[in-house]
């Protein structure tokens, strides 16, 4: 039995099933546990989604209001670990990726967890694993988890929107270099589904607030620095230039992309001063530039090859000064 197999027969046989994501969530983790509960529904199961905090306004159209998140409800969070007996990991591959606040009911629980997840390295801590690296999403394993089941016919659109945007967000439009012929033959099942991906792209890119598309402004005009001797855009965003801007999570989501589509840029790094600590986005282009290295580390972070994540606790002027000293190791000058 393979192990799409073992997870279809473990959900069956399950009567409480939590499906838990990474802290921070994106697109590929809230449309991942939204396209999984939905199936779940369908085959008759209770399920309930628990993250470690919000997902970001954008996202909104999706109809949020059946993720309870542990930032906000730690006691009904903390009662569905409790009850649980079937957890899915959805979109990370250790437990400290749900955040200090989760790990401890994660680490706790004894029944059964099934991790799917795309990402580098996984840790072995559950019971089934399905850890796809060539995958360019949480999402796209989820298709196939649902396409390989006895119910597979069971796909539809309430079940494929939410994957769809896991698929597109992760991509960064079908750009990436994680996008495979398989990718692609994962999205023609969805819209054979009835999935309207017209639409969701305009829900996705049509919902700029004025304060949003400021801040966007103020970051490409005033705080981007390019490094030209290492081809590497730099924005540094202090919490005080957040405020100003009216930042509301998700604000900066696309300027690492924006700062990477400038001629010649290797990668691109974000850094925004929130809840007491630097956030650092990677963004780069090619196999030859990678940033996964660079996240992992020295900001300890990590992701994909050419998009990670990572965190400092320095001042925002050490961190940049550290990160910059590092530059001409990762991107040397031609």
């Amino acid at each position: 039995m393979n192990s799409y197999k073992k997870i279809e027969a473990e959900i069956l046989s399950a009567s409480n099933i939590l499906i838990t994501a990474h802290k921070s969530a994106d697109g590929d983790s809230v449309g991942s546990s939204i396209g999984l509960l939905h199936f779940i529904e369908k085959l008759g199961k209770k399920a309930t989604i628990c993250h470690p905090d919000k997902a970001p306004k954008f996202l909104d159209f999706l109809d949020l209001s059946c993720i309870t998140s542990m930032d906000q409800e730690p006691e009904k969070v903390t009662a569905t670990f409790e009850e649980a007996d079937l957890i899915f990991c959805l979109d990370y591959n250790a437990t400290d990726r749900v955040g200090k606040d989760m790990q401890p009911l994660l680490e706790a629980a004894t029944c059964t967890k099934i991790m799917i997840d795309h990402h580098l390295d996984p840790q072995d801590f559950a019971n089934i694993t399905v850890s796809e690296t060539s995958a360019s999403s949480t999402a796209e394993l989820i298709v196939e988890l649902i396409e390989q089941s006895e119910n597979g016919a069971l796909l539809d659109e309430k079940i494929g929107t939410p994957l769809y945007l896991g698929i597109l967000t992760d991509t960064g439009s079908f750009r990436f270099n994680s996008v495979k012929p398989r990718t692609h033959e994962v999205l023609a099942k969805l819209l054979a589904a009835g999935v309207k991906h017209h639409l969701i792209h305009e829900l996705l890119n049509d919902t700029n607030t004025a304060s949003r598309l400021r801040l966007q402004g103020f970051a490409m005009s005033q705080k981007m620095e390019i490094l030209d001797e290492n081809a590497v855009a730099i924005i540094p965003l202090t919490k005080e230039e957040l405020e100003k801007y009216d930042y509301k999570k998700g604000d900066t989501d696309s300027l690492a992309n924006l700062a990477l589509s400038i001629k010649g840029m290797k990668a691109a790094i974000v850094l925004s001063e929130r809840d007491g600590i630097i956030k650092i986005s990677f963004r780069s282009k090619g196999k030859e530039n990678p940033v996964n290295g660079l996240a992992a580390e020295h900001f300890d972070g990590g992701g994909h090859a050419n998009a990670s994540g990572g965190m400092s606790e320095l001042s925002m002027r050490e961190t940049l000064d550290k990160l910059k000293s590092l530059l001409a190791e990762y991107f040397p000058a031609n």
